[in-house]
Formats: C-alpha cells, sequence, structure tokens
C-alpha cells in the first residue's frame, strides 16, 4: 500500500496521455477506480516494474497480473490461439522515466507464465504496438462486462510454447 499514490499518479499520467493520443474514452477521467487497485494490491495481482537510483527505489511501470480465466474472455468475436491456461495482463501504465517500461512488464509476465493475453480499445495505438511487437496475436474483439458503454476491445494472445 506504501506505493499507492505513486501508481495513482502513474494512472493519471496514463489518462493524460491516452487523451492526448486520441484515445480518451478507454479509461475515462477515472479508470481505474480506487477500489480495483486497492484490491489489485490486497490480490497481490499489482505488479510493479522498478529500478533503483541513488539509493531510492522507482516504480518504472505498473500493472495487474491476473491467473485463471477471465470471464470477459469467455465469448469472443474470432478464436485464442488455445484453451489453455493464461494469465491476463491489465491495467498497464507507465511512469514515463525510460523508454519501452510497459514492453519490458510484457516481457517479464512472458517469461514467468508463457501463456499470455490481454485487451486494449480500438483507439489505444500506443498499446496494440506494443503488443504487436512484442509477438502477440491479434486474436478478435470482445466485450468487457464491468462498463455501461465503449465496450469493445482488440484480444490479444502470446503463447510461449
Amino acid at each position: 500500500m506504501r506505493d499507492y499514490p505513486h501508481m495513482q499518479k502513474n494512472y493519471a499520467r496514463a489518462r493524460e496521455l491516452m487523451a492526448r493520443n486520441g484515445n480518451p474514452t478507454q479509461w475515462g477521467d477515472t479508470f481505474p477506480k480506487d477500489d480495483v487497485v486497492r484490491d489489485d494490491i490486497a490480490q497481490r495481482r499489482a505488479m510493479l516494474l522498478v529500478d533503483e537510483v541513488g539509493g531510492h527505489e522507482r516504480i518504472l511501470a505498473q500493472f495487474a497480473l491476473c491467473p485463471g480465466e477471465d470471464p470477459t474472455y469467455h465469448h469472443i468475436d474470432g478464436a485464442w490461439l488455445d484453451d489453455d491456461a493464461y494469465v491476463t495482463i491489465h491495467r498497464i501504465a507507465s511512469s514515463g522515466l525510460v523508454k519501452h517500461a510497459a514492453r519490458d512488464c510484457i516481457a517479464w509476465a512472458l517469461k514467468h507464465y508463457g501463456n499470455v493475453r490481454a485487451d486494449t480499445h480500438p483507439n489505444n495505438k500506443a498499446m496494440q504496438h506494443v503488443l504487436e511487437t512484442s509477438g502477440f496475436a491479434r486474436c478478435g474483439l470482445i466485450q468487457l462486462l464491468d462498463r455501461p458503454t465503449d465496450t469493445t476491445r482488440i484480444a490479444y494472445q502470446r503463447h510461449e510454447w
């Protein structure tokens, strides 16, 4: 929880960056909500990419790593690469302190879990680029279950065989 304030700053930065780059609705002004971030921390899903400079730890990026089946992924307009067990990456955000932090988070997840799924908004060209250049396959479209509007997302998967 001591990292929570810094995580909130990173999410605010990500919302601002998305809005500036033609994607104002994916996270809007309030996503992820405080209770979601606190629950990620409590459930040990919050993952931090850190380094150390001058004896001080810095958070470079963060994401939620969610094991088990994601109910949102049960129906896809397309097809997943397989039906094997997977983890899902959600809510990735960079602090902006270094380049390629999101890519480094994804590489860590692949190294430790092998079969990874993710999704992103059709207007989030930056995340689409990161996923595709990290070797993810575009599998189709999914619909978010937890939002009333703007729910279509592009679904991705990479499986290290």
